[in-house]
């Protein structure tokens, strides 16, 4: 003899079910994106002892502290390059990020800051390219390719950034692999909602422009 359902608990799955199915129809256009860029761009991280010899080494901007100098992100990312340049995975080693002047007339320059940094830890001058108009991801990696001749490169960055930036130079024509570098924060919570989920909506449109310049 079959147990009789409760009609209102009936009800409940139905509600459930059709709650389930239309979050699924929302986030769905916009999970299956994420997850492309982030699979496309894992298959080219390697570790840095796997780094193949290549044109140049790529550092990403990751912003500045007040008096100037990188900050904690920003000094993980040059040392990690400044170490496969010695290594000699590359001849050059491009810094590329933002620099602009402020509103009290002082200058904010990452790629400067960055080249500061990357002379005490045994980088030659002769070698850094300063790349000052590296505004975004997508910038980088075209100017790499279009304004200094890069064919392939390792590209530096935190680790939860570096899938979607390689996606990104690869759909901009520069044959890259990635390091990761450690992006444990002294604010996690900041670094959590200012950083790591900004990645979302970040992959989302990555995965759009590519599809845009199609």
């Amino acid at each position: 003899m079959a147990i009789p359902v409760n009609p209102r608990l009936r009800r409940l799955r139905r509600l459930f079910d059709v709650v389930a199915i239309a979050v699924g129809v929302v986030t769905l256009p916009i999970a299956l994106p994420v997850f492309w860029v982030q699979a496309v761009g894992h298959s080219r991280v390697v570790p840095a002892s796997d780094v193949p010899e290549v044109d140049a080494v790529v550092v990403l901007g990751a912003g500045l502290r007040d008096d100037g100098t990188p900050s904690t992100y920003l000094r993980r990312r040059v040392e990690a390059g400044a170490a496969l340049y010695r290594s000699g995975r590359a001849e050059q080693v491009i810094l590329s990020g933002d620099a602009h002047t402020l509103p009290d007339g002082k200058l904010y320059d990452e790629p400067g800051s960055m080249r500061a940094y990357a002379l005490t830890l045994g980088v030659p001058d002769e070698v850094l390219v300063l790349d000052r108009e590296g505004f975004d991801t997508d910038a980088t990696c075209r100017r790499a390719r279009d304004e200094y001749g890069v064919r392939t490169a390792v590209v530096v960055t935190q680790d939860f950034h570096l899938r979607r930036t390689l996606f990104t130079c690869g759909y901009a024509g520069l044959d890259a692999v990635g390091v990761g570098v450690s992006s444990q924060s002294v604010t996690p919570v900041k670094a959590f909602f200012a950083w790591k989920l900004r990645e979302i909506p970040a992959s989302w449109k990555a995965a759009a422009e590519s599809f845009l310049r199609r």
